[in-house]
């Protein structure tokens, strides 16, 4: 039997949240934070994007550091790092200092980024963002190295270099041909956003071009992409489906008919029960298909759509407290 993987996402998205509600998520997930260390520890993943209406966070890094301020060997995760909406050289300065601070406990998921609002956001061109970022990520392999290097026609030189040698682990994001062969020419891992094999092919072709033995493929898992424990899962899909709904109404908008393992087309929260990317189940059920290797990555989702305290800890317990041991 395989070993199941957990891991806890946030991105902190919440629909209509006045300040208050939102600063309380905020300080929620650090508190959870701190208590997922006590209990496992499991992975923590933030997200980025910008320009969203919900509050989808937008600066994972400050975030990562707080999580790695109440933790001590919790792996943590940025996924995706939008890195065309940086400057390079102060991301270099601020991943190396955030590399020390967590004894080299965060790696990253590079992202393209999809949509033309963030790039217009930050004025960057849309039609050579592929190019960009190649370019940026050179600039950050070359300022973690800590020797002077030539940029934008000026010598320049960044210190501290990262804890990590030679630096932070990163993975390239994206689920096209053209992204895998981009992972294997900078010598970066690879995450597909979906399960095709092709991909894999890909990526291990373009690094043995490059002269080098292909890194870690991290494939989309099989089965939900997020799931919730609850006592009774009816009382909960009844209460709090519609913060469930507005989260996957949002990818819907935003990915449009781009495959991703993260998307669920359902329109209402009758549609979401059966459509399975979106799950809620009592712990022993959960423990069952863990067994029967139907799930083998459980992702909570503690902040989901701006899911309350009440049911967000509750299931963050069930996970960590009853199904987790039972599968030791």
């Amino acid at each position: 039997m395989a070993r199941t993987q957990f891991v806890t996402r946030y991105d902190f998205r919440a629909p209509g949240a006045g300040r208050e509600e939102r600063r309380e998520l905020y300080a929620r997930a650090i508190e959870q934070a701190a208590y997922l260390q006590a209990h496992g520890p499991q992975p923590i993943m933030v997200s980025e994007h910008h320009t969203a209406d919900d509050g989808y966070l937008p600066s994972p890094i400050p975030v990562a550091s707080a999580i790695a301020a109440v933790t001590t060997d919790l792996p943590i995760t940025v996924s995706a790092l939008l890195v065309n909406f940086y400057e390079p050289l102060r991301l270099a300065e601020d991943m190396a200092v955030l590399d020390l601070l967590s004894g080299g406990r965060v790696s990253y998921t590079i992202g393209l980024g999809y949509r033309p609002e963030e790039y217009a956001l930050f004025d960057r061109p849309w039609h050579t963002r592929g190019a960009d970022l190649e370019a940026r990520i050179r600039v950050l392999l070359q300022a973690w190295t800590g020797e002077p290097f030539e940029h934008e026609g000026r010598t320049v030189r960044i210190t501290p270099t990262p804890y990590s040698r030679p630096h932070p682990f990163l993975f390239y994001g994206g689920g096209t041909p053209a992204a895998a062969r981009r992972a294997g020419r900078l010598g970066l891992h690879f995450q597909p956003q979906h399960g095709d094999p092709v991909l894999k092919e890909t990526y291990d072709a373009a690094c043995r071009a490059e002269g080098r033995e292909p890194g870690f493929v991290m494939l989309a898992p099989a089965g939900p992409a997020n799931i919730f424990c609850a006592e009774d899962p009816d009382e909960f899909w009844e209460r709090f489906g519609h913060h469930l709904l507005a989260d996957a109404v949002a990818y819907q908008q935003w990915h449009g008919e781009a495959g991703s393992y993260v998307v669920d087309h359902s329109t209402s929260v009758e549609e979401m029960r059966a459509a399975g990317v979106y799950v809620v189940l009592h712990a022993d059920d959960l423990v069952e298909r863990c067994r029967a290797g139907e799930v083998r990555l459980v992702t909570s989702h503690p902040a989901c759509g701006g899911l309350p305290a009440e049911p967000s800890w509750a299931s963050l317990r069930l996970v960590c407290e009853t199904v987790m041991p039972a599968l030791v």
